[in-house]
């Protein structure tokens, strides 16, 4: 039936890879929708769409955006790692950084969202936001440009079930 409605069928837990690249396309999405939360608070204040486009932001991050880093540092960069490519060593040196920076950037903008979902506060600084955003984007752009396609060719069958388990078990699915 998808076919005939001209979508595609979401990756699962067989295909970890895709999976990580599927929820990159979830974070930009949620980015969107900060950029979104912060033009409509400027012009609408805070209503009740900007009060549940915080809430969803915060959700995700909270949850899946937690179980994404923890897919990677857990699972994929450890056997990565394993392989002893030293190109691939540095770059995940780099992207564990950039999860620090990430991380500091979610931790100033958490709050922020925190005050909107609650209180109703009327202003997002754009600044914050923004750098929120902007790490985001470097960051899934060096992992869908590079590390991904290393991975696919680094890790064999086995390694990538493994990996697959882990994601699912880490979100309570049984496969």
């Amino acid at each position: 039936m998808n076919s005939l409605i001209g979508s595609t069928a979401a990756p699962t837990f067989d295909d970890p890879l895709e999976m990580l690249r599927a929820c990159h396309g979830r974070i930009e999405a949620q980015c969107v929708t900060l950029t979104r939360l912060g033009e409509h608070l400027s012009k609408q204040g805070c209503d009740e769409q900007a009060v549940q486009a915080a809430r969803a932001i915060l959700h995700y991050f909270d949850t899946a955006g937690q179980h994404h880093h923890q897919d990677e540092e857990r699972d994929l960069f450890p056997r990565l790692i394993a392989t002893h490519d030293q190109t691939v060593t540095a770059l995940i040196t780099r992207l564990l950084q950039e999860h620090q920076r990430m991380e500091a950037a979610w931790n100033n903008l958490r709050p922020l969202l925190q005050a909107i979902a609650e209180d109703h506060q009327t202003a997002l600084d754009k600044h914050v936001a923004q750098h929120f955003i902007d790490v985001y984007a470097t960051h899934i752009e060096t992992e869908n440009g590079t590390l991904l396609p290393l991975a696919q060719t680094l890790l064999n069958a086995e390694q990538l079930q493994a990996i697959g388990r882990n994601m699912a078990s880490r979100r309570g699915v049984v496969i």
